[in-house]
């Protein structure tokens, strides 16, 4: 699984990832669409019935057959105002029915003279309502309305909407939807096409694991590069002051600078080549020591002795060490005083190598912890070379090895935890 993953070219990976968030977004988008058809035909069958309650309870004729004559006569004077209602508007049934909740109306005249099924408790009392009950046509949404003769309420008109016919409405809007998810599929395909051929067109058919060491690669000279020009930078410094030293004929001084910086870089060396170490991550951090001196920061380095190999490359090393330092130095040497970095390497259970930096600065803010390790986020200044690479190629570097990334605070801690390489005899 993990040989094919690797044979997928870069180009490849990001065609299909494009395509599979185009495949999620046109999803969510049609659920959207559908569920906001669904509320507006429902919206609009509740104003539809409680219109249409409302225009028959104020029409004379309603009261005048409530109020005159018997039940029957009602419904003789009624019934066929309900069924020119029905037929000639989306409304399902219209019931008029008696303040006890007899009906004088009912599409299935059948029903006529039988109790009303429903809410009529606030009709009673002078005021509207509209809900969605069960009744003899099934479930419905219905708006009931009092009939009002000087202030009181003579009878109730309830006009309604089956939910059948609410989602009919519905189904009536999905070649629309249908339309729009199509349309937006095609864009999307079309962007994830294009998208491929643009990463095609820089990485050629190269896989996605070549890439990022590609990444790595350039990270990794720029990092170790930055770390010689400033060891270069300090040796410099020392020698053009232990020269001047000479001159003044302070020998002795100059002899105690020079073996002072030797013995300096000699501890560091010696620590890294105590652990068979890799001597390009030796020259890394004896730069990024003088680095630290020339910004004004405190270095220190602490490695335990006969710790085994991580199962990183050169170049993977240099760039995840590399850009985890830089992080440390940038942080603390824009922070309070006293700013100092402290990198740490040690041997934990489980063959598993525990990489650590800590730094003076001011932390990072909880929201942004994972944001961070993103690819294009920094909290630094936009256009520094670098900006948004370094965390978020340390990830992946970290993730690839099978190990963990973690960060802390007081003091801000960055935690790598590494399997150790495979002793091969």
């Amino acid at each position: 699984m993990t040989r094919s993953r690797e044979r997928g070219s870069a180009a490849s990976r990001v065609f299909v990832a494009f395509l599979g968030a185009v495949v999620v977004i046109t999803l969510l988008l049609v659920a959207l669409l559908a569920f906001q058809a669904q509320a507006n035909e429902r919206a609009q069958a509740e104003e539809l019935t409680l219109a249409v309650a409302q225009t028959i309870a104020e029409m004379p004729a309603v009261a005048d057959a409530v109020t005159t004559g018997t039940d029957a006569a009602a419904t003789a004077a009624l019934q066929p105002i309900a069924v020119r209602i029905m037929d000639e508007t989306p409304i399902d049934f219209v019931t008029v029915m008696t303040t006890a909740g007899i009906r004088l109306t009912h599409r299935d005249p059948t029903e006529i003279g039988k109790p009303y099924l429903g809410t009529i408790g606030p009709g009673l009392a002078g005021r509207t309502l509209t809900e969605e009950a069960v009744g003899t046509l099934g479930p419905s949404l219905r708006s009931i309305v009092p009939v009002m003769v000087e202030g009181r309420v003579v009878a109730l008109v309830s006009a309604g909407i089956t939910l059948g016919s609410v989602g009919a409405g519905v189904l009536a809007q999905l070649p629309f939807v249908v339309l729009i998810a199509i349309a937006l599929a095609a864009v999307g395909v079309a962007a994830a096409w294009f998208a491929g051929r643009f990463t095609r067109r820089i990485a050629g058919d190269l896989p996605a694991s070549a890439v990022r060491d590609a990444v790595s690669s350039y990270e990794s000279v720029r990092t170790l590069g930055q770390a010689l020009r400033a060891q270069n930078h300090e040796h410099g410094n020392r020698m053009h002051t232990a020269v001047a030293l000479m001159e003044l004929g302070r020998t002795d001084q100059a002899i105690e600078l020079l073996t002072e910086t030797a013995r300096t870089s000699q501890d560091l060396v010696d620590q890294v080549i105590a652990r068979d170490g890799d001597p390009t991550v030796a020259a890394l951090l004896l730069g990024k020591a003088a680095e630290a001196a020339e910004r004004g920061v405190e270095w220190s380095v602490d490695m335990e002795p006969a710790i085994p190999r991580t199962n990183l490359g050169a170049v993977d090393a240099v760039s995840l060490v590399g850009n985890l330092v830089d992080n440390a130095i940038d942080a603390a040497a824009s922070g309070p005083e006293p700013r100092w970095v402290r990198v740490g390497m040690a041997a934990t259970s489980g063959r598993r190598i525990e990489l650590t930096f800590r730094d003076s600065g001011t932390g990072v803010a909880d929201g942004l912890r994972e944001q961070i390790f993103e690819h294009g986020f920094s909290t630094k200044p936009a256009g520094a070379e670098g900006r948004g690479v370094g965390l978020a190629l340390v990830r992946a570097i970290t993730d690839a090895a099978g190990g963990t990334l973690d960060i802390t605070s007081d003091p801000t801690t960055f935690r790598v935890l590494l399997p150790a390489a495979e002793v091969t005899r």
